[in-house]
């Protein structure tokens, strides 16, 4: 059987492939914070008919190697993960990431008899002393459209808990101050899983609550005094791309992308620290989706898949006239 005839399939397989990440692509191109992906080709095992030999001397010349590629294979599908275009809503809890990072969300839920707010978001609730089978899985996400559930919880369209820090009461000034630490001991602007948590908001004591551009979530008292309730936390990884998607524009941590926080792991940041981004208020990421590129994308890809599918035609034509040499 001839061999291009298979790697005619291989490249019909590849473009079919590579067509369906683009449609992807156009598909979430109004989808918040969407980061888009791209396919990668590589040839795949050549047969050698001849291999190289080297000059010899006094004698012939060298001569390279003679080989037939049997068609192609996916490489790779990457995440672009470059920075996209902002949308102004003027939405108090509305944020966005201005650079690297991502928030961090759980599906961890408070204690149903409690209510406890500082239990840290990657640990099953009212346990002092989590051990490893406790441990939640922490997610990702660039969507910053924000809400506020019955309890007062902050959380994002899918009802994730968005994590950060609450503020601590500075015993210098008597006011609140957005503390990682103890009161008083001043502000640390790393922040680690120990004192991770979700942010609430006692919505008898706030007359009205809005982000800042540092990610603080501020709240108006009944006294008109603006006050920090919590400061939500950025992730930034060493190797973003390595991420996987969950979907509703969830990520997950990988073995390839690192932990959050750089070779150490285990570190999550304030707005603009760390090599954060800078955190912007009343606003959202828009998706990083280029149209130009994808309806130009579309248009190789087509052209590919056509070329390929001439290749099989052309090969079955051949065997049909070699079939046909005995009559």
């Amino acid at each position: 059987m001839m061999r291009s005839l298979y790697s005619g399939i291989s490249g019909l397989r590849n473009h079919q492939t590579r067509m369906d990440v683009i449609g992807n692509n156009i598909a979430n191109v109004n989808t918040a914070g969407f980061k888009s992906s791209r396919t990668i080709f590589q040839d795949i095992y050549s047969q050698t008919s001849r291999s190289a030999a080297a000059p010899v001397t006094g004698g012939l010349g060298g001569t390279n190697p003679m080989q037939i590629g049997l068609g192609v294979k996916l490489a790779t599908i990457d995440v672009l993960h470059t920075s996209a275009a902002i949308q102004r809503t003027d939405r108090e809890l509305d944020l966005m990431i201005e650079g690297d990072g991502f928030f961090v969300v759980s599906s961890v839920a408070p204690d149903a008899a409690t209510e406890d707010q500082d239990v840290p978001g990657v640990y099953v609730p009212d346990d002092s002393v989590p051990d490893a089978s406790e441990v939640v899985p922490l997610s990702y996400t660039r969507a910053g459209n924000f809400y506020l559930d019955s309890r007062g919880y902050l959380v994002t369209a899918s009802g994730m808990y968005v994590l950060g820090v609450r503020a601590v009461a500075d015993a210098a000034t008597g006011g609140t101050a957005s503390g990682f630490t103890v009161p008083g001991s001043g502000a640390n602007d790393e922040i680690t899983a120990a004192n991770l948590e979700r942010i609430w908001v006692d919505m008898t004591a706030y007359s009205s609550i809005s982000f800042d551009d540092k990610g603080n979530l501020q709240g108006v008292n009944t006294a008109g005094v603006k006050e920090i309730i919590g400061t939500a936390a950025v992730a930034t990884f060493i190797n973003p791309g390595g991420l996987e998607k969950m979907g509703s524009s969830l990520y997950a941590e990988t073995p390839n992308s690192g932990q959050p926080g750089g070779i150490d792991g285990g570190a999550f940041f304030q707005s603009g620290t760390g090599g954060a981004g800078k955190l912007v208020a009343g606003g959202m990421e828009m998706s990083n989706v280029d149209l130009a590129s994808e309806f130009t994308d579309m248009i190789v890809t087509q052209r590919g898949f056509q070329a390929n599918s001439r290749i099989i035609t052309v090969s079955d034509t051949l065997l049909e006239e070699l079939v046909n040499l005995k009559r």
